[in-house]
């Protein structure tokens, strides 16, 4: 039976002794190697295997092993030791009767895994040592930051460009990371983590959606609705139908909101009047209101259909130039 070579590749991701069952059965029967000490190499020595770390010439260790013992295991970097796969590839396609060539893997990345380097990768930059622009700024600095990204990837939205969006929601990502990595400097008892902001997510989706992770029956789009509706005002105590309306959205979406809220429990409250008002600035207000209002009235979404407007003078303004 020709000798075997083991590559062993693992998330650098997970805990380090978090490996299947076949990995755990192939670094305790074979003498395993490694190209350095880490975080895996002693959780491998912890459950009684050996593990010879190797300074220099990798792939004939690993022959010279596989030849005397049958088998030998490569404990993989955090980076998975292409060139040392593609040297050894090489070495055995020009003397296949070396050895064999096994990739294993003892663990995988679980989907989000790269939210974790995300976050290492965050604090790193507003740590001593890290980068002085990030390390000098505050939740409030960094406010127009945020609003900006999300109008990007609305754009992308608009645009329907995937992978636009995609690249634009890196980028909100990154406000959220950078937020949380500053709110571990507060103060005691005002500081929180990216964990806290994770965690209360979470929460917030399992106790939102009851027709998924509990009894609940779930039933039309609309009765998901008013289930989500119900539970969030049991949640939040609330003096107003209007409380917790984004006051900093652009003027015509927070008009569509206040009208559409006032709606949603029955209240009839006409808008002001555009003759009634006393200044030209409150006319002005008072007839968008009204403009609004009757959108709304008619099932069309005011800010889309003045971005729409807008543009599309845009275009008339460029074409205007060129001419």
């Amino acid at each position: 039976m020709p000798a075997r070579i083991v590559l062993l590749v693992t998330s650098p991701r997970l805990p380090a002794g978090l490996l299947t069952a076949a990995a755990w059965d192939a670094v305790r029967r074979h003498p395993v190697l490694a190209g350095a000490e880490s975080e895996l190499t002693t959780a491998v020595r912890a459950a009684g295997a050996e593990v010879t770390v190797v300074d220099g010439r990798a792939t004939q260790a690993l022959l010279d092993a596989a030849a005397a013992h049958g088998v030998a295991v490569w404990l993989a970097g955090p980076a998975g030791d292409e060139s040392l796969a593609r040297e050894l590839g090489l070495r055995l396609a020009r003397e296949p009767g070396l050895a064999e060539l096994e990739l294993m893997y003892g663990s995988w990345d679980p989907p989000g895994a790269r939210l974790l380097d995300a976050v290492a990768v965050m604090d790193r930059l507003a740590s001593p040592g890290g980068d002085p622009w990030k390390r000098a700024q505050t939740h409030r600095s960094l406010a127009g930051f945020l609003l900006e990204e999300c109008y990007e990837a609305y754009d992308a939205i608009s645009a329907g460009d995937t992978d636009a969006l995609r690249e634009e929601l890196g980028d909100v990502l990154l406000q959220v990371v950078l937020h949380a990595r500053l709110a571990e400097e507060l103060p005691e008892g005002e500081r929180w983590t990216v964990d806290d902001v994770a965690g209360g997510l979470v929460d917030k989706m399992v106790r939102r959606n009851p027709h998924v992770f509990a009894d609940a029956e779930a039933g039309t789009l609309e009765e998901i609705e008013a289930s989500w509706e119900r539970i969030k005002r049991a949640e939040k105590a609330r003096d107003s139908v209007l409380d917790g309306i984004a006051l900093s959205q652009p003027a015509l979406a927070l008009a569509a909101k206040i009208l559409e809220r006032a709606g949603r429990v029955g209240l009839a409250v006409p808008p002001p009047l555009a003759d009634s008002q006393a200044d030209p600035e409150a006319r002005l207000g008072a007839s968008l209101l009204a403009t609004v209002a009757a959108a709304r009235e008619a099932g069309l979404d005011p800010e889309a259909a003045l971005r729409r407007a807008a543009l599309a003078y845009a275009d008339a303004v460029r074409a205007a130039e060129k001419a």
